[in-house]
């Protein structure tokens, strides 16, 4: 790795790293990353009840705020030498088509906590986009080509979600044309992993297929409901891959004010993520398809030239590998709930 893609390159390790929405799933795992890299002032932010957050990792300060609101945007960031953003009220598809207005709000997180990066003197500043930022004219087809960076525009992103983060995102870069803040950009591409959402409705496809096999598994139903028609095509990122490709991208000089794809591109169909999970689970079921649940868009991957070529790596964990570990995680979960005991959902 060339030494302006180094990782860290200017961070030091009692600098303070702020990290809004980290009482969720990958929020949550990044300050794991940071702490377990021996990184020792982490502030931890979310609005849900410090009982709620998805992980509590020991040694970093963790408050329960509403950053939404700017007072508590401008508190969250005193100090901080890197910000990264991660707040927002989102879910899975059947959250994100239901929700709009929510997902829309969370334009109010970033207008908010970049302001205040940037009054509170922070070098560096990420903000978690999505690829629900594409033009959603380009994946009407299951077969769809790999989006990349430049497929956002023409604008005709997803109603209320994608809008939103192709708003915060111009935020981002006019934050750094006008007032020199060091902006960051990845457009997420479908995470999963261990500690993620896995059951009440905000959950992403690969939680919710492993969750509905340990179900049937479990209660010896025979049958699996797939939104849908089982053939969208998408791409799934493992979470580990996600907190450093977050890393790497955040101290990447050639990234400043730079959107970037952060996902995997191996490309499966629903229908082949729900073969791949029964294979894991050593069952078969029946499946029945509800074509009127939320679907999303037909076909959307992700177009890795641009990383490959400015960070020499993308996301590379398989998809079956990050799915035995999921799987193996929500079923733990489960039995815990089963039994009684306090979970992560």
């Amino acid at each position: 790795m060339t030494k302006k893609n180094a990782v860290n390159s200017e961070l030091k390790k009692d600098d303070l790293i702020v990290i809004g929405g980290a009482g969720g799933f990958i929020a949550g795992s990044l300050a794991r990353y940071f702490h377990n890299r021996g990184f020792t002032r982490i502030r931890a932010i979310d609005k849900k009840p410090l009982p709620e957050w998805y992980q509590r990792v020991p040694g970093v300060e963790c408050l329960c705020m509403d950053l939404s609101i700017e007072a508590n945007c401008r508190k969250a960031c005193e100090g901080a030498v890197e910000v990264y953003n991660l707040a927002a009220d989102m879910g899975g598809m059947g959250f994100i088509e239901r929700f709009r207005i929510e997902c829309l709000r969370s334009i109010l997180i970033n207008t908010h906590m970049i302001e205040s990066a940037w009054r509170a003197g922070a070098k560096r500043y990420f903000f978690s986009s999505s690829a629900c930022a594409y033009n959603t004219d380009l994946q009407k087809d299951p077969k769809v080509r790999a989006l990349k960076e430049s497929d956002a525009y023409p604008a005709m992103a997803e109603r209320g979600y994608g809008w939103e983060k192709l708003m915060s995102e111009m935020f981002c870069q006019e934050y750094w044309a006008e007032r020199g803040l060091k902006t960051f950009m990845a457009r997420f591409h479908n995470v999963y992993g261990p500690w993620g959402t896995w059951d009440g409705g905000r959950e992403k496809a690969p939680a919710a297929i492993c969750r509905k096999v340990i179900e049937a598994k479990d209660t010896g139903n025979t049958t699996i409901t797939i939104w849908g028609d089982g053939k969208q095509t998408r791409s799934f990122m493992f979470i580990d891959d996600c907190t450093k490709g977050i890393d790497m991208i955040m101290h990447c000089e050639d990234l400043i004010a730079t959107p970037i794809n952060l996902g995997s591109h191996e490309l499966v169909s629903i229908n082949k993520l729900v073969s791949i999970v029964e294979e894991i689970g050593g069952t078969k079921l029946k499946r029945e398809y509800d074509l009127d649940a939320p679907k999303g868009v037909a076909g959307r991957n992700s177009d890795n030239r641009m990383i490959r070529k400015i960070l020499n790596w993308e996301p590379d964990t398989t998809l079956r590998d990050g799915l035995k570990a999921t799987y193996k995680w929500i079923e733990q979960q489960y039995m815990a709930r089963k039994a009684g005991r306090q979970i992560v959902i």
